[in-house]
């Protein structure tokens, strides 16, 4: 196993990207939820900014792990067209089942933002967080939707990916960030001693005591 935990990686991950230190402009963006004890982790070290940007996957029916695609906020979606041409998914199949996703991302919206505005990303350096990639289908929408918003400097940064996934985002983003490339990839999880959910309470937790931190509030977290 490379990372004990999600936390382990984002400590790992963070001081690859110490670079980004101390910037005013900087905003990390987790996607959830996998992704967001890790960008936790990195924006406490950086002193950056932390929201979320959700993103939802777009499951193959029966085979749900299996991505055919993906949405995200603001009408984004992307499809993997090598998926859907070679099992022939129809575009109904492909209707409904984002329809059922966009309820998702909907909810997870209202629930992890309680009351507060989208960060404002237009100028800024922006650092998308993951928990690793796997298809990149997830990832491959965030940028999209994140680049709507004209950020002046995008980064993908993740612990772990397959090496395809990683390289596509070279042509996509100004810089990509993958600590590890295992081959074979077999997937995420594989390279976590501890891959166990990241539940909605979580999450929750995380963003308050980011926020808290922020407001020069005591997170509650122990430095030493």
């Amino acid at each position: 196993m490379l990372f004990s935990n999600r936390t382990d990686a984002g400590k790992k991950l963070a001081e690859r990207l110490s670079g980004y230190s101390g910037r005013k402009d900087l905003l990390v963006l987790a996607l959830p939820r996998g992704g967001v004890p890790v960008a936790f982790e990195v924006a406490r070290e950086l002193g950056a900014q932390l929201d979320v940007f959700i993103v939802r996957k777009l499951g193959v029916p029966g085979h749900e792990e299996l991505a055919m695609g993906a949405i995200a906020s603001g009408g984004i979606r992307v499809l993997n067209m090598d998926v859907v041409r070679s099992l022939r998914i129809s575009d109904d199949t492909i209707a409904a089942v984002a329809a059922a996703e966009q309820v998702e991302l909907e909810r997870r919206e209202h629930l992890y933002r309680k009351g507060r505005p989208e960060p404002d990303i237009e100028g800024r350096t922006v650092i998308l967080i993951d928990d690793g990639l796997a298809t990149g289908a997830t990832m491959s929408a965030a940028v999209q939707a994140v680049r709507v918003k004209k950020p002046a400097h995008l980064t993908v940064a993740v612990p772990t990916a397959a090496k395809d996934a990683c390289d596509e985002f070279e042509r996509e983003v100004d810089e990509v960030i993958c600590l590890t490339t295992p081959e074979p990839f077999y997937g995420v999880g594989a390279w976590y001693a501890d891959f166990s959910q990241t539940s909605d309470k979580e999450v929750c937790e995380l963003l308050e005591r980011s926020f808290g931190a922020r407001e020069g509030k005591d997170d509650g977290i122990s430095r030493a």
